[in-house]
C-alpha cells in the first residue's frame, strides 16, 4: 500500500492547484467566475469542511448530449468539482501504476489516438505482417456507468487506500448520485474509477488468461487471436468474470468477430491492413460541426480563437489518420 495522507488531499495547496486545473478554458462561465469573486473565502472554507467531515456533496445538473452517441450527463457544482480534482490529482498517481499498458482511456500520454495505433501495430503482428489470418473480437459493457457496484468499487480501492477519512470522501461522492450503484458521465473522478474497476478485468486478462493481444479504451475492449474458437471461448469467459466479479454484463449487440482483412471499427477509425481511415459517420460528423461552428462565429456566438481551436482540433484527428484527401478538400473549401 502506498504511503498516503487525507491531510496532503484536502490541504490549502492541493485545493489551490486543483482549481487552478479546473478554472482551465471555464473563466468567462458565470458560476465559475462568481466562485472566482471570493476564491480565497471559498476554498478556506472549502478545507474546513472537509477536514472536520462536515463537507457535502451539492447537487447535479442533468443534460443530454448525442455527440456522436447518446450521453446523459450530470454536471455537479464548481465546488464540488475542485474537489473532484483534489481527489484525482492524489489518488491517480497511486492507482495508474496498478494499470496496464495497454489501458489507454483517460491516461497521461495515452488517449484514442495511441489505442488505434496499437491495435494497428498489434494486428500487424497478430497477422505476422499480413502473412496469416488473424481474428478480432471487440466487446462492450453494457451501461457500464449505470452500472457500477459502489460496494465492489469501494473494495477495490480498499486495497490501496485504506484511510477512513478518504473513504468517507468518496463514499460521499458516490452516494451523491445513488445510493449503491453507478457513477455520474461528467465527474473526473468517473474516469479514475472506471479505470480502477475495470482494472481488474484487465488484470484478468493478462495473468490469468495470459492474452497477448488486448486493447482496453474505457469500456470497450479489443482482443486479437489466430484462432477464432479462441476467441469464442473468451467471450463466454469474459463475460462470466464481468458478471460474477464486477456485477456487469457484455452488450450482447455489441460482440464483434471479424477477420482482420475486414476492418475494424474502433475509437472513430476503421483499421485496416496498411492504412488507418476516418470513418465515414466521423468524417460526416467533422463536416457537420464545422458548419455548425463557422455559423456560430458569424454570427458572433463564438469567438474566432475558439473558432480556430476546433478547427485544430478536427485536423488533429484526421492527422492520425490516412485522409490526405479529405484534409486537403476541407481545408480549400472552409480555409482551414
Amino acid at each position: 500500500m502506498d504511503s498516503y495522507s487525507y491531510n496532503n488531499l484536502i490541504s490549502i495547496e492541493n485545493l489551490f492547484q486543483a482549481w487552478d486545473k479546473f478554472k482551465k478554458g471555464k473563466r468567462k462561465k458565470i458560476d465559475v467566475g462568481f466562485f472566482e469573486l471570493s476564491l480565497e473565502t471559498n476554498l478556506f472554507d472549502l478545507h474546513e469542511k472537509l477536514k472536520s467531515k462536515t463537507y457535502t456533496h451539492g447537487k447535479y445538473t442533468s443534460f443530454n448530449i448525442y455527440d456522436p452517441k447518446f450521453r446523459h450527463i450530470h454536471k455537479a457544482e464548481v465546488l464540488d468539482r475542485i474537489v473532484h480534482h483534489a481527489i484525482v490529482s492524489v489518488l491517480d498517481p497511486i492507482f495508474d501504476k496498478t494499470f496496464i499498458y495497454n489501458s489507454y482511456s483517460c491516461r497521461i500520454n495515452k488517449g484514442t489516438h495511441r489505442a488505434v495505433k496499437k491495435l494497428f501495430k498489434f494486428i500487424r503482428e497478430a497477422s505476422e505482417n499480413y502473412k496469416h489470418s488473424c481474428f478480432v473480437l471487440k466487446l462492450d459493457i453494457k451501461k457500464f456507468f449505470e452500472s457500477v457496484d459502489h460496494n465492489v468499487l469501494l473494495s477495490i480501492i480498499q486495497g490501496r487506500i485504506r484511510d477512513e477519512d478518504t473513504l468517507w470522501l468518496l463514499k460521499n461522492i458516490l452516494k451523491s448520485f445513488s445510493k449503491e450503484k453507478g457513477i455520474p458521465i461528467g465527474n473526473l473522478t468517473s474516469q479514475l474509477f472506471a479505470n480502477i474497476y475495470l482494472n481488474k478485468l484487465d488484470q484478468f486478462v493478462r495473468q490469468k488468461l495470459r492474452i497477448k493481444y488486448y486493447i482496453r479504451f474505457a469500456d470497450d475492449f479489443i482482443i486479437l487471436d489466430s484462432h477464432k474458437d479462441n476467441l469464442y471461448r473468451y467471450t463466454g469467459i469474459l463475460a462470466a468474470f464481468l458478471r460474477d466479479r464486477l456485477k456487469l454484463r457484455v452488450h450482447p449487440e455489441k460482440i464483434m468477430l471479424r477477420k482482420f482483412m475486414q476492418g475494424i471499427d474502433f475509437l472513430g477509425y476503421i483499421v485496416l491492413p496498411h492504412y488507418i481511415l476516418p470513418r465515414t459517420k466521423t468524417k460526416n460528423r467533422i463536416l457537420r460541426k464545422l458548419k455548425e461552428r463557422i455559423e456560430d462565429f458569424k454570427s458572433g456566438e463564438i469567438s474566432e480563437s475558439s473558432l480556430s481551436q476546433s478547427n485544430e482540433s478536427y485536423l488533429g484527428f484526421l492527422a492520425h489518420a490516412d485522409s490526405f484527401e479529405f484534409t486537403r478538400d476541407l481545408k480549400k473549401k472552409y480555409g482551414l
